[in-house]
């Protein structure tokens, strides 16, 4: 018995998908002098958390010494990032966020 011969078109059309951009993640550092009930107020104000999920972001980051809070593209990473690490500077607080590459 034969094999059945198995015709292939060579492929022409070859079509690349568009790279996703590498993605950030942003981190909250713990510190010893940021009052919880305003890292919390943080949270929610500049990654949109709830009062739940702001809680929990922060007792993490209080247990571990670190916390991640969500993953962006690098632009927008380093905006929030910012945003959040000002908003405690300009209330007397160390409150710091910074950014690593996932």
């Amino acid at each position: 018995m034969s094999d059945p011969v198995v015709k292939t078109r060579p492929k022409t059309d070859t079509k690349t998908k568009p790279q996703r951009p590498p993605l950030w993640k942003v981190i909250l550092l713990n510190d010893d002098f940021t009052p919880r009930e305003f890292v919390v107020q943080v949270l929610k104000a500049v990654f949109r958390m709830n009062e739940s999920q702001a809680y929990r972001v922060m007792m993490t980051a209080h247990q571990k010494g670190a916390c991640v809070i969500a993953v962006y593209t690098r632009d927008v990473a380093e905006t929030k990032a910012k945003e959040a690490t000002e908003l405690g500077r300009a209330n007397g607080y160390p409150l710091y966020f910074t950014t690593e590459k996932e």
